[in-house]
């Protein structure tokens, strides 16, 4: 564990040795390098009006103003940056009283959002080292390390260390335009490095989602995992069931809704996360062949459709994700004697009551993920109207999605997809004839009831 991290301490940050042996006085000296505009590519045509106004307005009023984390990183490695986080000494309420169109939000950690039409600017204020006469209502930690709340103002050094990863450790100044590397981050974005700043295992403790981003960055940005930062993760991946599931369920947008979600997923699983946010996904996958593949087909597909900028819903991932412990369930009651449709329905409850206490589902996503579930019980039933009911069903698409992933994956045989790829393409003529050939379709028993003989009615006086 300990090589990278000691060749870390001997980089040109060294300097952070502060914040790892918490005996060494905080107000040690920084040697941050300072990368002026000469030699850096960071240019504000790359910056969004919006974060230049957040910058000046701060800078003019007397305060400091740096542009910080994932846009300069994102601009050093060639990219166009897209969110814009901005870092100042003034604290969340002069933030606020300088800009009208701005809020507070949050209480583990004080920030200011600054609303300009569609476009957030996120505006933190420079963050210290708790010490003990923090009342908690300021700082307060849990027995395990866990912060649950931090909102210690400090400076700019402090606020460096209080960074997760050394490439999100660079600041732009807009007052000369120049680069300040606390961390020697610049040199880890050369060598796509993505490295913790301070010891991994305690800042995985502070803040377990620490894990989630080094994952996702990792995946993004295709960089490679420094030794010291990814051995712990083995270990302490059950500390994200201290995190609360609406927390979760945020993460999970972005690890899997950014278009690198297949990456993730493999890196997730690689390191025992996936397990920690859809436990009953992983017992699935465990017992079913086909269930990790139904998963890694789900993301391929999302990943295609988010690089082709189409439309995608976490209602249909969420539904391949816990498809296979439904339909184990479902087998299960099944066998112990009830109907299909009932079983579908209490294994589906089942999987959501407990997926709920790992990750909160909103029901904006949860009612459709339910319906994409009940339409592969009614994808096999084509007879007479059946098939036309069922593809006007607003969730159609999504169903027959997961109906050809099924297939792909190999839980059920090929088949149905192509007969509703050719209902949905054909024309009057060519659907009568597809509903024609529904009789001798062994996906199509399920269409197939006993009809119940009326009693023959007799005199009333019988």
């Amino acid at each position: 564990m300990f090589k990278g991290f000691t060749r870390f301490l001997h980089s040109p940050g060294e300097q952070l040795k502060t914040l790892l042996d918490p005996q060494e006085s905080t107000t040690t000296a920084l040697s941050p390098r300072n990368i002026p505009r000469s030699e850096h590519p960071v240019s504000r045509q790359q910056i969004s009006d919006a974060a230049l106004k957040v910058l000046y307005r701060l800078s003019g009023a007397g305060y400091d103003a740096y542009l910080v984390g994932g846009c300069i990183r994102d601009a050093l490695l060639g990219k166009m940056p897209k969110d814009f986080d901005v870092a100042t000494n003034a604290t969340p309420e002069q933030v606020r009283d300088l800009f009208r169109n701005s809020r507070l939000i949050g209480r583990r950690f004080r920030i200011v959002h600054v609303r300009f039409g569609r476009e957030v600017i996120e505006v933190t204020t420079f963050r210290g080292k708790p010490q003990d006469e923090h009342g908690d209502h300021i700082a307060h930690q849990s027995d395990e390390g866990l912060l649950l709340r931090d909102n210690v103002w400090g400076n700019i050094e402090e606020d460096a260390l209080r960074r997760d990863f050394t490439v999100n450790a660079l600041y732009y100044n807009i007052a000369d335009f120049s680069i300040t590397d606390f961390a020697n981050g610049a040199e880890d974005i050369k060598t796509r490095t993505l490295r913790l700043i301070g010891d991994p295992a305690t800042r995985y403790r502070e803040d377990p989602v620490r894990m989630l981003r080094a994952v996702r960055f990792a995946a993004k940005l295709d960089f490679t995992l420094d030794p010291a930062t990814e051995e712990p993760m083995y270990d302490q991946a059950p500390l994200l069931l201290q995190i609360p599931p609406a927390r979760l369920f945020d993460e999970v947008l972005k690890l899997f809704m950014s278009g690198h979600g297949l990456v993730t997923f493999r890196l997730m699983s690689h390191y025992g996360l996936f397990g920690m946010l859809f436990p009953e996904a992983e017992e699935a996958m465990a017992d079913a062949a086909w269930a990790e593949e139904l998963i890694e087909q789900a993301l391929t597909n999302t990943d295609k459709r988010i690089a082709e900028e189409r439309p995608v819903t976490p209602a249909f991932l969420l539904a391949a994700f816990l498809w296979a412990p439904v339909k184990q369930r479902q087998e299960e009651l099944e066998q112990e004697g009830m109907p299909a449709i009932p079983a579908l329905q209490a294994a589906a409850q089942q999987v959501v009551s407990r997926q709920l206490e790992h990750t909160s589902i909103p029901k904006r996503f949860g009612i459709p993920m339910r319906e994409i579930w009940e339409l592969q019980q009614r994808l096999p039933q084509r007879r007479g109207k059946k098939a036309f009911q069922t593809r006007e069903h607003p969730r159609f698409r999504a169903g027959y999605d997961l109906l050809l992933l099924r297939e792909q994956a190999g839980e059920i045989p090929r088949g149905l997809g192509d007969w509703w790829t050719a209902f949905q393409r054909g024309d009057e003529h060519e659907q009568r004839r597809l509903l024609q050939k529904v009789g001798g379709d062994p996906a199509s028993q399920g269409d197939r009831r006993r009809k119940r003989r009326r009693k023959p009615s007799g005199p009333a006086s019988e």
